[in-house]
């Protein structure tokens, strides 16, 4: 228990670090309003590449998994709740694979 406490607080240390640094060193400082703008896509980009591989072998097949991320990509541009996205993705996934 003890050794699975340390590696807990080291884990924590080790993402809290690169965090804390940038914001202490340029917490002062102004951004020129193009960077600004550019790091605000950051997250929506990193998100996407993190998660489209993980579509892509999600059911094992191709066509059902583009199936539904397109269900769900067509819901998301609608303005939808997430879950409502997240539900209309595994059904169009479902129904793909139960039709064809």
């Amino acid at each position: 228990m003890h050794k699975l406490l340390l590696i807990v607080v080291g884990m924590a240390l080790v993402t809290y670090i690169p965090r804390l640094i940038p914001l202490l060193m340029l917490g002062d400082k102004k951004m020129p309003w193009f960077l600004s703008n550019f790091l605000q896509f950051v997250p929506y980009a990193v998100l996407g590449a993190l998660i489209f591989p993980g579509v892509l072998s999600s059911t094992g097949d191709a066509a059902s998994a583009m199936t539904g991320a397109t269900v769900a990509a067509l819901l998301a541009l609608v303005r939808l709740n997430i879950m409502l996205v997240v539900l209309g993705g595994i059904l169009g996934s479902f129904f793909w694979g139960v039709v064809f």
